[in-house]
Parts: structure tokens; C-alpha cells; sequence
């Protein structure tokens, strides 16, 4: 009778300093607790001027990363790519090496008519209409913001002067099934849903935030977003301004408490 052999990872799982994390390609130390995560790598250096001495640490894949300081906190600033599972990747590793808050910094589409190309979005939770959760936690667990952040985000819009919306974002899986239905061969599923989500009072769409939230969640680590409603590159700096200072609100915030 074959002995039955163990299958071999493929792989090195590091928690220690010896090697880097395997996808993020970083140790303790590179980055901040703090950590923006936008999707697009591109987006990182625009972010990341916005913070002091930013300097790139690691670029892996998506997977891009530049730490600066903010009132001599040191915080990190790491693309995760489209979509849920190469979110969770990112935040399952930054967290391995010391990160634990961490804020989803993208642009969103529009469901709400009140949502405007240009306003800002403060997600409190999000819709779980995506698979990498659900890896996570059974459907029946809500994927909800961390209210330390939620708050320092809402108090950042409001000192910042922006137009700004609080409430839920829809995390989806699929782009073109979104903006394109008619084409799908669930495309009256699709129209139901979305129309759901907007009967609901959903404010905007986008693929990440669900399976940040619960991720974050289930490793006990904080987790918030920020995003700008519509795809224009116009929105960028005001949302980068913005999130900055939510950032520094949060730091305030926990050096208070730990006195």
C-alpha cells in the first residue's frame, strides 16, 4: 500500500524577521501601523507625497509600498490590487508585521443620485456581495468600518470642507457585470440586485471593502474607507488631503487613550 506523502507548501510562511512576507515582500519595521491601501500601485507615490520622507520600501506584484511620517508617526501607504482576495493578502501580511489600522483610499461608483462624481464616501459598512469573506465568516457576519475610524474620517471631511456622504458601500467581484448587465446571462439577477442595493440607501460601489472589513475584523485589527465617487483622477488630491488628516486624527486619538 503507497504511503500517503503531506503535500509540500510552495511557499516560505515567515513570522519572524528572517525572511519577508511572501507576496508584500516586506519585515517588522518597514511599514507603520497605520496603513493606506489603495488599489491601483500608481496611486501610491500620489499618497505618499502627502506624508514626510515617504520612501518606497517594497514593489511585489500589485503590491506596492512607501512609508513617510505624519507628526513623526511613521505610516505606510500599500496598493493591493483589484478585488477582494488580493486585499485580504495584503492585510493578512502587513499585519503579520505590525500594521493594525488600516483605511481603503480609492474611487467608487455611484448609486445614490445624491452621490456626485467628486463627493466623498465614508464607508461605515459595506455589502457583502463578493467570495473572499465568506472564506472568513459565514454571510450572516457583517462586514462594518471600526468606529474610532469611521468617526476620524467623518471629523476629517467635516474640517476638510468636502461634500461627504456616511453610510454603506457595495463590495462586488465583478466590474463589467456592474456597469454592463444587460449583457450577462444573469443580467435581470444583476438589475434586481443593484436596484436592492439603491432601495437600500447603498451610496456607492467598489470591489474591496467587505473583505477588508472582515478581514481586519477576524485579526482584531482595525479597519475603515474613504473613497470618491467616480473614476476622475480630478477627485485624487482632495481625497488624499482628506484622508490624511483622518490619519492624523486617529494618531491624536491614540496617543490620548494611551495616556
Amino acid at each position: 500500500m503507497a504511503t500517503k506523502t503531506k503535500p509540500q507548501r510552495q511557499f516560505v510562511e515567515t513570522t519572524d524577521e528572517t525572511h519577508p512576507q511572501y507576496h508584500i515582500r516586506m519585515r517588522p519595521g518597514d511599514v507603520g501601523r497605520y496603513v493606506l491601501l489603495p488599489g491601483d500601485p500608481g496611486r501610491v507615490p500620489l499618497i505618499a507625497s502627502f506624508l514626510d520622507d515617504a520612501q518606497q520600501v517594497a514593489d511585489n506584484r500589485e503590491h506596492r509600498t512607501y512609508t513617510g511620517m505624519l507628526d513623526d508617526v511613521p505610516v505606510s501607504v500599500t496598493s493591493t490590487g483589484i478585488g477582494g482576495p488580493s486585499t485580504a493578502i495584503a492585510v493578512e501580511e502587513l499585519a503579520r508585521i505590525g500594521a493594525d489600522t488600516f483605511i481603503r483610499v480609492g474611487t467608487s461608483g455611484m448609486i445614490q443620485d445624491s452621490v456626485l462624481p467628486g463627493h466623498l464616501v465614508v464607508a461605515s459598512a459595506a455589502v457583502r456581495d463578493e467570495g473572499t469573506a465568506m472564506q472568513y465568516m459565514p454571510m450572516a457576519f457583517p462586514a462594518v468600518a471600526d468606529l474610532d475610524v469611521v468617526a476620524c474620517l467623518r471629523q476629517a471631511c467635516e474640517d476638510s470642507a468636502v461634500t461627504y456622504h456616511v453610510g454603506i458601500s457595495h463590495s462586488k467581484d465583478s466590474f463589467y457585470g456592474e456597469i454592463d448587465p444587460d449583457r450577462m446571462p444573469l443580467s435581470d439577477r444583476l438589475k434586481e440586485r443593484w436596484h436592492s442595493w439603491v432601495q437600500g440607501g447603498v451610496l456607492c460601489s467598489e470591489m474591496e471593502a467587505a473583505a477588508l472589513f472582515v478581514v481586519a475584523r477576524t485579526l482584531g485589527k482595525r479597519a475603515g474607507g474613504l473613497m470618491v465617487a467616480g473614476g476622475s483622477h480630478d477627485g485624487l488630491e482632495p481625497l488624499c488631503r482628506t484622508v490624511i488628516e483622518g490619519v492624523r486624527l486617529l494618531i491624536q486619538l491614540d496617543q490620548n487613550t494611551a495616556q
